[in-house]
């Protein structure tokens, strides 16, 4: 009886406590006010900015996209003309843009992987080679480093006609690179469905497969498995391409220029590599501290147990590693992106660039503007979530074991 008559005390006072000296009616009250000052902010932002254009006589709508750009692109994945509309040269950049940044990530992760690794080495030359390469880059500012590649280099080859050339394979002069490259012949598109198909299905095993091993607890060969489902896929796509799923098309020089094969330009080939280059430096770094974070005791008892170096690495290494890796790797992948939009400074066709050429053309700064920031806050945050995603899983690995 005592106990109850306590808590009901004990509520009353707790009731009593006036407003002003209630927490959570504090962090209530100031969550409010915070949320109505953004949201004055906003609204008196866009007041201010709709009464200067309308003052300046600027249009703010976007009518303009259907009218025809009336400039040429030098590079686009798509057909495009100039009498193509200002929404296909924006999707044109935007798509060389996506073009740059997915080749950029794959090359800059694996070689800044490799660098990483060999700033690691006990051999002394090798890692202080990977050291070098990794203050030169860092302490260079990223524009910097692609006027050297594009003016310095690239515009210095020779011409044409004395191309640098590994005959059949490989040509490069001041026009670009010239590549022999594998094309699909008429039938090779059933070979493609097949190894799609393939590789799907190998995808579904794989995970099935592993999911049921931790289950049951029984081998379920799930990598075997998945390995003879995409060979069987390829077979298959042979046979049904009558073995002859492709063909090579090599550059062959005609006139004053080469035609066929696969052509990088010089402006696309200095900015990839300048930013593969400079962004694998940083990823090297990440994977150095991410590998020297895990700790000594588990590489000591994968030597205990009998596991080979490279074994130690792959089986045990990198995959604790991967998990102090993957969020500073997200910011690296992200500024990859971002620094795509240097590339004006050497003329290659990037979102930001056509952009601006269809900010001189339509004169709609502000409406291109806007498009141009919201298509690259959709890039990053898309690129964030996958690789978050990513994360979270292997997190939550960590603390299920």
């Amino acid at each position: 009886m005592s106990s109850s008559n306590s808590h009901r005390k004990s509520l009353t006072r707790e009731s009593a406590i006036p407003l002003w000296r209630d927490e959570r009616a504090l962090t209530a009250a100031a969550q409010v006010i915070s949320a109505i000052i953004f949201i004055g902010a906003l609204i008196w932002v866009g007041v201010n900015l709709l009464e200067a254009a309308k003052q300046r006589g600027l249009s703010l709508g976007f009518d303009f996209i259907n009218d025809p750009a009336g400039f040429p692109i030098s590079e686009a994945v798509i057909p495009y003309d100039d009498s193509y509309t200002f929404g296909t040269a924006f999707l044109v950049g935007l798509l060389n843009t996506l073009k740059i940044s997915i080749i950029g990530i794959v090359l800059a992760t694996v070689l800044g992987t490799i660098v990483g690794l060999a700033r690691l080495s006990t051999n002394w030359l090798v890692s202080r080679i990977a050291l070098a390469y990794i203050e030169l880059h860092r302490n260079i500012p990223l524009l910097v480093l692609l006027f050297i590649w594009y003016f310095a280099i690239f515009n210095k080859l020779p011409p044409t006609q004395e191309s640098l050339e590994v005959p059949g394979l490989l040509y490069i002069n001041q026009r670009g690179l010239y590549l022999s490259w594998p094309r699909l012949t008429e039938t090779g598109s059933l070979f493609a469905v097949s190894l799609l198909v393939g590789l799907i299905l190998a995808i579904i095993a794989w995970i099935y497969l592993r999911r049921l091993r931790k289950r049951s607890g029984h081998s379920t060969y799930y990598a075997g498995v998945s390995i003879a489902i995409i060979l069987m896929s390829v077979v298959l796509g042979l046979a049904l391409s009558e073995w002859q799923p492709l063909w090579i098309d090599t550059p062959v020089f005609e006139g004053f220029n080469f035609t066929g094969g696969l052509r990088l330009t010089p402006e696309f080939t200095a900015l990839l590599v300048g930013l593969v280059m400079y962004t694998a430096a940083f990823i090297a770094e990440v994977v150095r501290g991410g590998i020297q974070a895990v700790d000594l005791g588990q590489t000591e008892a994968a030597k205990a147990v009998g596991l080979k170096q490279m074994q130690t690495l792959g089986l045990v290494i990198i995959p604790q590693a991967m998990r102090v890796i993957i969020p500073p790797l997200i910011s690296q992948f992200l500024n990859l992106t971002k620094n795509t939009s240097l590339a004006l400074a050497i003329g290659y066709a990037d979102l930001f660039n056509v952009g601006r050429i269809m900010i001189n053309q339509a004169g709609r700064a502000v409406p291109i503007f806007g498009m141009i920031m919201v298509t690259y806050l959709i890039i990053s945050l898309i690129t964030s979530l996958i690789l978050n995603i990513y994360n979270r899983k292997i997190q939550i690995s960590e603390k299920s074991a």
